[in-house]
């Protein structure tokens, strides 16, 4: 009878956590920074249909990197457990550090089980406050930590070099049109040092939680002719909202 292979238990976990980061890094970085109104989301991505970023509650969204049909997953779950704690209880007690909190556990869980692989994603969950110093912005691992990030924060791809880039040009009170240049730019650069890529507003993803919006929900997304003149600078088309005010509800 043949000996049964061993391996350490730090060994087991080292390599669980070793195949998740391969996974996550093979896609493309989100990247989710603070404004003077809110927070933007920016994300490398050509679909239209597959959002990296996504409205989770009034104040509250959801990015992630990795595998889709995984973060989906859980962004379904958020979405549930954000509407029945909103109706049980009141809105107010739905926040984004009790969302990180169900979602680390969830990871957790996973990435212990042995009879399952860890999920290959990363997560960002962030929610606007009142003001600059109210805002809320959390990172989650395929291990289920929580870091409780400032300012900015860069999952997926080249985090390290687009975190660095960011880390030189990030400072307080950004204007919209200044933080989707500076996210973009950021995604855009070569991490080996050549010339850096043109990203279209076909290429990327984009999205806000604006405090300023009269509206209960914060979430908005930047779309074609709105995204483009940020782009290109148009400080006024911060102004716009070309999305309606009917949205679709959180679970699209």
């Amino acid at each position: 009878m043949s000996t049964p292979f061993y391996v350490s238990p730090q060994q087991a976990m080292a390599d669980r956590a070793e195949y998740a980061r391969k996974g996550i890094a093979r896609g493309r970085s989100v990247v989710v920074l603070t404004y003077a109104d809110g927070i933007v989301f920016v994300a490398e991505n050509t679909s239209r249909a597959l959002h990296k970023v996504s409205e989770i509650y009034d104040k509250i969204a959801f990015a992630a990197v990795g595998r889709y049909n995984e973060f989906e997953n859980l962004r379904i779950g958020g979405v549930r457990y954000a509407d029945l704690r909103g109706y049980s209880y009141d809105r107010a007690d739905v926040t984004a550090r009790g969302l990180a909190n169900v979602y680390a556990q969830t990871l957790g869980t996973i990435f212990s089980s042995v009879g399952e692989k860890p999920y290959e994603v990363e997560l960002i969950v962030a929610e606007v406050g009142r003001g600059v110093d109210q805002d809320q912005i959390y990172r989650l691992t395929p291990d289920g930590s929580v870091v409780d990030e400032k300012n900015y924060v860069v999952v997926g791809g080249n985090a390290d070099s687009i975190g660095n880039y960011l880390g030189q040009r990030h400072r307080a009170g950004l204007s919209l049109t200044e933080a989707v240049r500076v996210a973009v730019d950021s995604l855009a650069r070569d991490p080996n040092g050549g010339s850096p890529r043109t990203l279209t507003p076909e290429q990327l993803e984009v999205a806000v939680l604006d405090r300023q919006r009269f509206q209960q929900r914060k979430f908005k997304r930047i779309l074609g002719n709105q995204l483009g003149r940020l782009l290109d600078g148009d400080q006024s088309a911060e102004a716009d909202d070309e999305e309606p005010a009917a949205t679709p509800p959180a679970g699209e």
